[in-house]
């Protein structure tokens, strides 16, 4: 069975990364790597750590992109390949301007498509931008839908799509985290293998949504920062965004605090292992929401709404939009009380058991209809 793999991010690549590993030791598929690389340096450092190397490298990435550019692009660049490589399924993962290209790309080839994370939803076609439509429009294209959890299948079954194409395979994150995570770590930069993990509270940063460039951003590092200032045994790490607009701010906001620590984005293994590390999370990320619980550290989400609302009713994160009093005071209480830090972070994690990529791998082949 021939099968093509598409994507583009770092995101995407970490969670395809382990169905490709899987797919290379099923003899029965036949299986074409193909890169857009939407994302260029971020994305090859995920080739290198799981030792994936792309059959095709679309290099698309150019500095100041934009969105129609890279859908223009991604969209000619496939075309060539598919209709050259002639794969049975064509498999996509996520909400990016690449997902919708290849699921577009494979549809116009009348190739059958799988969608890996369908039926995530916010509920706001603006936010996050453009992934909710991404990933909204790719799923009609879509012939298997690869939904994480039961909430994800429920919003695709109320959108109604037949039950009988969608399939609850968990996330491949976590296939992703429990590769890359190790005890004993040693980090390359000494900021980070310096830090006193045992006895200050590491808290984890990452933001770089376009909704929340501006005023959301501000609060957000304004009131995380007043809580490092508050607490002496607080330290913060942010592996910051190459976006400038993003670094402008940051650097504004935090500056003078010789407890926050801004350092250059880092590839997965070292980032994944100071999350694990860290004391909690706070994040507008996507994938971070599951990652962070299956490493028992809570999540704060800044955003105004999630398409991964079940880390919420799980009790693994908090959504606190990007008001500055909501952001400072769900802090204070996290970094303060024991008991309720702890609820957080022995909360059981929605988000799949680790064989999430085993399941997809074992559908696609008995659900192969083309041979």
């Amino acid at each position: 069975m021939k099968v093509m793999t598409v994507f583009g991010t770092r995101p995407e690549g970490i969670k395809m990364a382990p169905i490709i590993k899987t797919m290379e030791n099923t003899p029965d598929i036949d299986n074409t790597v193909c890169i857009t690389a939407q994302h260029r340096e971020m994305l090859d450092q995920v080739l290198n750590l799981f030792n994936i190397d792309p059959d095709v490298d679309l290099n698309i990435f150019k500095p100041g992109q934009t969105l129609t550019e890279i859908t223009m692009r991604a969209l000619q660049g496939l075309e060539d390949v598919i209709k050259k490589v002639k794969p049975d399924v064509l498999l996509v993962q996520g909400d990016t301007t690449t997902v919708l290209s290849g699921a577009l790309a494979a549809f116009y080839q009348k190739v059958k498509i799988g969608h890996v994370e369908a039926g995530l939803r916010s509920g706001n076609i603006y936010s996050p931008y453009p992934e909710e439509a991404n990933r909204k429009l790719t799923g009609i294209l879509a012939d298997f839908h690869f939904a994480p959890t039961k909430m994800n299948k429920n919003n695709l079954l109320q959108e109604g799509y037949p039950e009988d194409k969608i399939f609850i395979t968990g996330n491949t994150v976590i296939d992703a985290l429990q590769y890359a995570v190790k005890k004993g770590y040693n980090f390359k930069i000494p900021q980070l293998d310096d830090m006193d993990y045992e006895n200050k509270k590491v808290i984890l940063i990452t933001a770089h949504r376009r909704e929340n460039i501006g005023k959301p951003m501000e609060n957000i590092f304004s009131a995380v920062n007043k809580i490092v200032l508050k607490y002496n045994d607080v330290e913060l790490v942010f592996p910051i965004h190459l976006n400038p607009k993003v670094r402008e701010i940051a650097y504004k906001e935090f500056n003078g605090n010789d407890r926050v620590h801004i350092i250059e984005p880092l590839d997965y293994e070292p980032f994944t292992n100071l999350m694990a590390r860290s004391h909690l999370v706070v994040t507008d990320s996507g994938g971070l929401q599951e990652e962070a619980p299956s490493l028992g550290k809570p999540v704060l989400v800044v955003r105004e709404e999630t398409e991964r609302p079940e880390g919420i009713e799980a009790g693994t994160a908090k959504l606190v939009g990007t008001d500055y009093n909501n952001i400072y005071n769900t802090l204070d209480i996290l970094i303060s009380d024991h008991k309720e830090y702890a609820k957080i972070a022995n909360a059981i994690n929605p988000y799949g058991d680790g064989k999430a990529s085993e399941r997809i791998v074992d559908i696609i082949l008995k659900h192969d209809t083309v041979r």
